[in-house]
């Protein structure tokens, strides 16, 4: 799941995408209006973690840009600006959730994810293939019963793949779903976290790669 969160107080932001990223999310920050819309010009997110009041473009003129887009991503405003008025307003705009500051942090994760779950294309909550439950609001993964026991990467990598399945990822797609925008394209970390993942999967194996496509979970 890629996020991107979009706010001009810095430490905020900072904690923000901390504890997304904690939570199994692929994180990219924008501290301005600008440099937000650029953002969502190369990258395909899942959601937006918009505040209001940002400098360069207002928050609310990004919202709009964002809903008048073809295929865009789920809004989430996150304000100071939490009055009943304002709340009707931002949504209003198009968001499609709207949380003030202060806010509880276990409540961020599950409105980020249950918008993930409503955008369009979302599949339904519990992914299933060849054996295997994934739950991505409970953090839950097993095949045939047995617990996984999967790293935060190991777990995004396999919703991923399960998401796509029964069609290929590549290791780029893999990349821009699973890791931000800092990650070192010309590492070996998709191989070496696929390489883990395979391994726990167990036998029969389920994880084919195919060289010059990518990989999938074959059903």
């Amino acid at each position: 799941m890629r996020i991107l969160v979009v706010e001009d107080d810095h430490p905020l932001a900072d904690v923000v995408a901390e504890g997304l990223t904690d939570a199994g999310m692929a994180v990219d920050l924008a501290h301005d209006g600008l440099s937000a819309a650029a953002k969502l010009d190369l990258t395909d997110y899942d959601v937006v973690v918009l505040d209001r009041d940002l400098p360069g473009l207002h928050g609310d003129a990004l919202c709009q840009m964002i809903t008048d887009s073809a295929a865009r991503p789920m809004v989430l405003m996150l304000t100071a600006a939490g009055a009943p008025g304002d709340r009707v307003s931002g949504l209003t705009l198009g968001a499609d959730d709207y949380l003030g500051k202060p806010f509880h942090f276990p409540e961020l994760i599950l409105r980020v994810r249950a918008l993930a779950r409503r955008k369009p294309d979302a599949r339904p909550r519990t992914l299933r293939a060849a054996g295997i439950e994934l739950d991505p609001v409970r953090r839950t993964a097993v095949r045939d019963g047995r617990d996984l026991n999967l790293s935060v990467k190991e777990f995004a990598l396999l919703e991923a793949l399960l998401r796509a399945s029964p069609g290929f990822l590549s290791a780029e797609s893999l990349l821009d779903q699973v890791w931000d925008e800092n990650a070192d394209r010309f590492t070996n970390t998709v191989t070496v976290t696929i390489g883990r993942l395979r391994r726990k999967l167990g036998d029969p194996p389920i994880l084919t790669t195919t060289p010059g496509v990518g990989y999938r979970i074959q059903l």
